[in-house]
């Protein structure tokens, strides 16, 4: 339900170096806005699938869309309607498997979101700033807060620490570097077409899917490479459409970032389980301390979304996700 959107994005796929041999739309609207502008399209090599009920969702539409991945095809590239590339991005994403062949997948690079700053070695990051490979950037907050504590991730951007949240790969410099990592981003991730065949996506993650990207690639991981190169840059300009309520969202926070966990760590450390919770507790009391705000709409959406993750939190304690970890 982003036609707009998906034009701006498809508008960048046609300045590309290299052209993708095919494209497909897998629309999941409730609405025919986006069927009326791409069921005949004018962009080169473009199929549009409109899915039918049973097949929205996230997950579900990512593996709808597998299945119809024409025979020729070795790299599926996966892009939320919301992005928008820099000329030389696949280009750039077909270097690094020609350089890695073992790789089984490789993630873009997003270059809008945060200000990092080269700097000259030996540097000793400020408590409220982040370090890492020659550039520095500002550490929110939560992070502050969390280093203070002792609950700040102990392994670099990209992987997960037995108590889980970690640093995400926003927190890898744009150095122009091939970064390993453990994690991949859905929206801008790319894969081998005989890992996608072999591992599907987790129907788990319904709808929106808060955090499918990281249940995925953490599982795929344990069977071969995943990379990030800095140089297949893009920009995301977060669309506000088809995005959970607040309370919603909260909820899948806490619920969802434990399943991805489990993923990783099945039997955690009794110390690995303290750092969890104590992790989800203040965050959970950041959130809440939003709510102390100026403005009425910001205090509402912090207040609701910090109640879903105690919802979250405690259901837990009698309604566990099952776990698949294949």
């Amino acid at each position: 339900m982003r036609p707009v959107a998906l034009c701006t994005l498809l508008d960048s796929v046609q300045l590309q170096s290299k052209y993708p041999d095919e494209i497909l739309i897998i629309d999941g609207s409730t609405d025919n806005a986006t069927e009326d502008r791409f069921r005949e399209s004018v962009y080169k090599n473009l199929t549009y699938y409109k899915v039918p009920p049973e097949h929205r969702g996230l997950t579900k539409q990512r593996n709808y869309g597998i299945e119809r991945v024409g025979d020729t095809i070795e790299i599926v590239c996966f892009l939320d309607d919301d992005i928008v590339l820099e000329p030389t991005y696949f280009e750039e994403i077909l270097k690094t498997y020609q350089k890695h062949p073992e790789a089984l997948g490789v993630g873009g690079y997003i270059i809008n979101e945060v200000a990092w700053k080269k700097v000259n070695e030996p540097f000793t990051p400020a408590i409220n700033q982040f370090y890492y490979d020659g550039h520095v950037r500002s550490d929110g907050s939560r992070f502050v807060l969390r280093k203070k504590l002792g609950l700040d991730s102990d392994r670099p951007p990209g992987f997960l620490p037995d108590f889980s949240h970690g640093r995400s790969i926003s927190f890898l410099p744009p150095s122009g570097k091939i970064y390993q990592v453990e994690q991949l981003m859905g929206g801008v991730a790319s894969y081998r077409i005989c890992a996608l065949k072999s591992q599907k996506f987790s129907e788990y993650f319904e709808g929106y899917g808060l955090y499918e990207d990281a249940d995925y690639t953490l599982r795929l991981s344990k069977k071969g490479h995943l990379y990030i190169n800095t140089n297949a840059q893009l920009h995301h300009h977060h669309h506000p459409d088809g995005r959970p309520n607040k309370f919603s969202y909260g909820k899948m926070v806490v619920r969802n970032g434990w399943y991805i966990w489990k993923v990783k760590y099945p039997t955690p450390s009794l110390k690995a389980k303290l750092k969890w919770n104590a992790t989800s507790g203040l965050l959970t009391l950041i959130r809440f301390s939003n709510s102390i705000s100026k403005n009425k709409k910001t205090r509402i959406e912090a207040f609701t979304e910090a109640f879903g993750r105690v919802v979250g939190w405690w259901s837990l304690l009698f309604n566990k996700p099952k776990i698949e970890n294949k």
